[in-house]
């Protein structure tokens, strides 16, 4: 053991406000430590699993993901405490009810996958400054195998509401967590154990795709920031027209939950795109694309995400001045998601001369994609 160990175990308050102090100064909002012992809400992840309601994402029903997320020492084995961070954000402006398509409001300048260990980072290599300590660290944002909502309870940041978010009595739930792994071992915080959400179901009731669970969890194959951010095919066509103007994301359960009054003073109004915006963004190349989006949330759709999502709101506008857009990319754009999802919005907005058009441009689609366009 080396002395810089022993100093911790000496003075471990110490250590803990210094670290807290350091992070509301890096512009974390919240801060709570917990211990590595296996997580006891994990049975109700398996429940999750096994009912289908991953949909999509396969990676998270495998042996690999399921052993790490059940125990924080499967995925760090060193781990004696972890740190849990929080930084709010502003919701989405959803008071525009025409021509306009809405991004969740987390989507800033840059990607907080990125600013949020960045800042972890610089908190750790403060601290090791500080104390002339050594020891090891590991951060995780909302890329790895970490149930980090539940951590978030156990260590005292709020409740899972029934919207499935986790719930500060402060700063309600639109917040960002990080998670870092320690080797230090620190005194942890009590659990939050209230829940405060008491009969009210606003969330549920105004889900335009009826996807929260009871059970505080939410169906991903009917989730609106699953079928517009982590799906890679076609949009069911039942959920279409429930998606409405949803162009990446979903804020519709966190703007309408009681808890999150305050943050409504402070509504993002710039996560919003135009009609013309829409239009113009159809005909982004794949470098056009990535040069505008790099490191950016919005470029964890790819490109041909993101023009499916434009094609799906454009169509639930049903403007005709998206037509020829709509065309274009039907016509040249190089993906058949992309081609698919403008063919679907050309016949919303115009069934019978949309289809007539699409039937008359089919000779430089695969027979399968025929297929497709003609069953529309």
């Amino acid at each position: 053991m080396n002395s810089s160990y022993e100093q911790v175990i000496s003075n471990p308050e110490s250590i803990k406000e210094a670290i807290k102090a350091r992070a509301f100064s890096l512009g974390f909002s919240l801060c709570g430590i917990t211990d590595n012992s296996p997580l006891e809400s994990y049975a109700r992840y398996e429940q999750w699993l096994e009912k289908g309601y991953h949909g999509e994402m396969a990676y998270l029903a495998t042996e690999r993901h399921r052993h790490m997320r059940a125990d924080p020492r499967h995925l760090v084995p060193w781990v004696n405490s972890i740190l849990v961070l929080a930084t709010p954000y502003p919701l989405t402006d959803e008071s525009t009810e025409t021509n306009t398509g809405w991004i969740a409001g987390y989507v800033g300048q840059r990607d907080y996958h990125l600013t949020l260990p960045e800042r972890g980072n610089e908190l750790m290599r403060s601290l090791q400054t500080e104390f002339n300590l050594t020891f090891d660290w590991q951060i995780f944002c909302d890329s790895s195998p970490v149930l980090e909502r539940e951590l978030a309870v156990r260590a005292g940041l709020g409740w899972i509401g029934k919207n499935s978010c986790l719930i500060n009595p402060q700063y309600g739930s639109a917040l960002l967590l990080c998670e870092i792994f320690l080797s230090l071992p620190l005194p942890a915080d009590a659990p939050f154990t209230k829940d405060y959400c008491g009969t009210c179901h606003r969330c549920s009731d105004q889900c335009p795709t009826r996807c929260i669970l009871p059970e505080r969890s939410v169906d991903a194959r009917r989730c609106i920031s699953n079928l517009t951010i982590e799906n890679k095919n076609e949009i069911p066509a039942a959920l279409m027209e429930p998606i409405g103007q949803h162009l990446f994301g979903c804020d519709r359960c966190q703007i309408v939950c009681p808890w999150n009054r305050k943050n409504r003073g402070s509504l993002n109004k710039t996560s919003q795109r135009s009609l013309a915006e829409m239009q113009k963004e159809l005909l982004l190349s794949a470098a056009e694309f990535k040069q505008r989006y790099h490191e950016h949330p919005l470029s964890r759709a790819k490109r041909r995400g993101w023009v499916r999502n434009l094609c799906t709101v454009l169509g639930n506008l049903c403007d005709p001045s998206s037509l020829p857009s709509l065309q274009e990319v039907f016509l040249d754009d190089p993906e058949p998601l992309c081609r698919l999802a403008a063919a679907r919005a050309i016949i919303q907005i115009d069934p019978t001369d949309g289809k007539q058009f699409l039937l008359e441009h089919v000779a430089h689609l695969s027979t399968e994609e025929r297929k497709q366009i003609t069953s529309l």
